[in-house]
């Protein structure tokens, strides 16, 4: 009987304890194979490049560097690309829409257990989409209330704005003028039930739409 061969694994995460109990874990799978590791997204990006991988295990947050949905999107964009699958704390509607436009073949929590991160591996490799069932569930419910779902941009513009930024600082981030980034945050206001900057991000955290 022949033996398929090991799915190849590139782990790119910048917490050195993270990528080492990553490992520990996956190396306990038979059909799994841990290549090499990535401490940013720069360099993940690169490594999948070469074609040595089957899937790469990507976090969102890389300090000051490239972000891991930007990263997601450089690697997708290749013919013959290795599947993204996102491993984060993050669980914001914000994170989630950013990360599977950008093409990313699945997304899952870091508190996953062990056996449903391997699933997720299998899953991803096998060109299936692989959501972990919170992530699955909020995406779920955007589709049921559309109207009142806040969109990719106004996430984005509301993100900022939770961040301390101004509309001006706002428009030159994500090149739009202030009369756009002021529109967005009139349907952010609508859509939320408030009318106040203050008061659109308390509740957008409260309903995890965006990451404090």
């Amino acid at each position: 009987m022949t033996v398929p061969p090991a799915i190849r694994l590139l782990l790119a995460d910048d917490h050195p304890v993270v990528r080492a109990g990553l490992r520990a874990v996956l190396d306990t799978e038979p059909d799994f194979r841990v290549v090499t590791e990535a401490d940013t997204a720069e360099r993940a990006v690169a490594l999948a490049a070469t074609g040595e991988f089957d899937v790469v295990l990507m976090d969102l947050q890389f300090g000051a560097g490239m972000h891991g949905s930007e990263a997601t999107a450089a690697i997708t964009a290749v013919p013959g690309a290795p599947r993204v699958l996102i491993l984060t704390t993050y669980d914001s509607d914000a994170d989630i829409l950013a990360a599977v436009e950008a093409g990313a073949a699945g997304y899952l929590l870091k508190d996953a257990p062990p056996e449903e991160l391997a699933a997720a591996v299998r899953t991803a490799a096998a060109g299936r989409s692989a959501l972990a069932p919170a992530v699955a569930h909020r995406l779920m419910d955007r589709m049921r209330m559309p109207a009142q779902a806040l969109t990719k941009r106004e996430l984005e513009v509301l993100q900022l704005v939770g961040e301390g930024l101004s509309n001006l600082q706002i428009s030159k981030k994500l090149f739009l003028s202030q009369a756009t980034v002021k529109s967005h945050l009139v349907h952010v206001y609508a859509k939320l039930g408030v009318d106040s900057r203050t008061a659109a991000v308390a509740a957008a955290t409260a309903r995890r739409l965006i990451r404090r």
